[in-house]
């Protein structure tokens, strides 16, 4: 099953009792379906860019909720009775790409070939330029030395 974030923009009046009313509809709609709820996180009251019209006015504010949550794909079509939702702004859901969960994260070839990426010759490389450096800046004084010795 892929990850999806969900973000739910609330009007900025609904009480916590209506959000986690509707946040917990979501959740058991996942559930339903076999899926899994991994994270939510509320980031309060923001303020928004545009006013967002709606039938009760328009509102500059809202509350902004993420869930991320592990469903099958067509969580999507599902979802829309989101769209009657009198409390909500906005809704929007979002699947992460190239996500590794599960077995496929434990998996010994990709940490293998995390590790072939680096290059040993470039970390070593910046060390031995810096020790060459140095050494030229001796072989600097040592000929300076040479030739006013020979001057004398």
């Amino acid at each position: 099953m892929p990850l999806y974030d969900c973000m739910l923009l609330l009007k900025p009046h609904v009480r916590k009792e209506s959000l986690m009313d509707l946040v917990a509809r979501v959740s058991k709609h996942v559930y339903r379906r076999n899926g899994v709820i991994a994270d939510m996180k509320s980031f309060g009251t923001v303020q928004l860019g545009y006013g967002i019209k709606k039938l009760d006015g328009r509102y500059y504010q809202g509350q902004l909720m993420q869930m991320t949550m592990m469903s099958t794909p067509n969580i999507n079509k599902e979802l829309h009775y989101l769209n009657k939702e009198d409390r909500l702004l906005r809704w929007l859901l979002v699947k992460h790409r190239e996500t590794k969960y599960g077995q496929e994260f434990l998996s010994e070839e990709d940490s293998k070939s995390e590790f072939n990426k680096l290059q040993r010759s470039s970390i070593y490389s910046m060390n031995e330029d810096e020790d060459e450096d140095e050494d030229d800046d001796d072989d600097d004084e040592e000929y300076d030395v040479e030739q006013e010795e020979k001057r004398t």
